[in-house]
């Protein structure tokens, strides 16, 4: 069937040009899949058979009260300040629309979730985008307090930062707090949260909640839980805020699988967490072997690690493929690289070797002598 000739209808123009969010490219065979921060563990038995005994014929609780109850209870707080969407980025979206429109703006650090240009977009609102500190890829917290204005809506805080891996300090975050004015919503994104071992990392407590009246947490069970293809996520703030954000969400949109394979892993949630540690144990192994390469990498706290590739990025990751491993470039700015299988390791580090001999000028690789 063709298109219709004539006239065309009437989109948004700032929709029209906005680039769609690029998934992770799928890997091929026998390559290894580290674009998209994937847990690569296969689902424990109980989860899976939690997600067998959901229903799909009938619509699933909209409330989702039995997960909620048993998040609040997880976190120590009340189940009115627990929200659920699909997927934390869901719950950020809605987030954004029930804070921002035309003539707003949302502050955040860049480069971070590639999502988020798109989704205040999508809410009408304006982005204003705040360098990361270039010698150490984190959020300069500073020049974002200093860019709140009175079209200040919201500020997305990601930590740790995705694709950067480094995280805000808890310190740093009080700090910061104290310069953003009552009335302007700070989310927390903090989807790679259980991979922190850093002690002085922010964490989204809810201690820190009650300081501050202003704070949404974001939280996802794709990573560490090992659910990514459930999409479920959560969020903790104050009820009327959530509220807000729940009146803007897509009716029934976190299905029953999802809260049932969360109750699951929250029930198993030990045996899930050990596997967080062994990947956390492999990203420290993997970072220090850049290091020893030659490698300038920031110190990751998430699943993955980053590679300043600058300009040679798409060529970098030509390399990664052809030794089998399959990552994310990020525009002209770098390459993030999951931390997946054990046996994925050794074809890694060939392939960042090899980056190192061709490419010996990209930024935070080695120049040669």
């Amino acid at each position: 069937m063709t298109e219709p000739t004539g006239s065309r209808v009437r989109l948004r123009p700032d929709i029209l040009a906005l680039a769609a969010y690029r998934q992770g490219k799928p890997a091929p065979e026998s390559a290894f899949k580290l674009s998209s921060n994937e847990n690569p563990f296969e689902p424990i038995g109980a989860v899976v058979e939690a997600i067998a005994a959901a229903s799909v014929n009938r619509y699933p609780d909209g409330s989702a009260a039995a997960v909620r109850a048993r998040l609040a209870e997880r976190h120590g707080v009340a189940a009115e300040r627990v929200h659920v969407g699909a997927g934390s980025v869901a719950i950020l979206s809605q987030l954004i629309q029930a804070a921002a429109t035309v003539g707003d703006e949302v502050v955040f650090a860049w480069r971070s979730f590639e999502a988020y240009p798109g989704l205040v977009t999508v809410a009408g609102a304006t982005s204003v985008t705040v360098p990361l500190i270039a010698e150490t890829g984190e959020h300069d917290l500073e020049a974002m307090a200093d860019a709140i204005t009175s079209a200040t809506r919201l500020v997305l805080v990601c930590s740790p930062n995705n694709p950067t891996g480094t995280t805000v300090t808890a310190a740093a975050f009080a700090s910061f707090m104290t310069r953003v004015p009552s009335d302007v919503l700070v989310v927390l994104d903090e989807a790679y949260a259980e991979f922190v071992t850093d002690p002085d990392a922010v964490s989204g407590t809810p201690d820190l909640l009650d300081r501050h009246p202003n704070l949404v947490v974001l939280r996802t069970f794709s990573k560490a839980y090992g659910l990514a293809g459930l999409r479920f996520g959560y969020a903790l703030g104050p009820e009327y805020v959530l509220d807000a954000a729940r009146t803007t969400a897509v009716p029934l949109s976190v299905i029953e699988a999802a809260q049932r394979g969360a109750i699951a892993a929250l029930d198993h949630e030990a045996e899930l967490l050990d596997r967080v540690a062994r990947l956390s144990a492999l990203r420290d192994e993997v970072w220090q072997a850049l290091l020893d390469q030659g490698w300038s990498v920031p110190r990751p706290q998430g699943n993955f690690v980053w590679l300043a590739t600058g300009e040679h990025s798409v060529r970098a990751a030509e390399i990664f493929l052809e030794h089998g491993v399959v990552v994310r470039a990020l525009g002209d700015d770098g390459i993030r690289v999951s931390i997946g299988e054990h046996e994925s390791v050794d074809k890694l580090l060939r392939a960042a070797r090899e980056v190192v001999r061709h490419l010996p000028m990209s930024p935070g690789a080695p120049a040669l002598d």
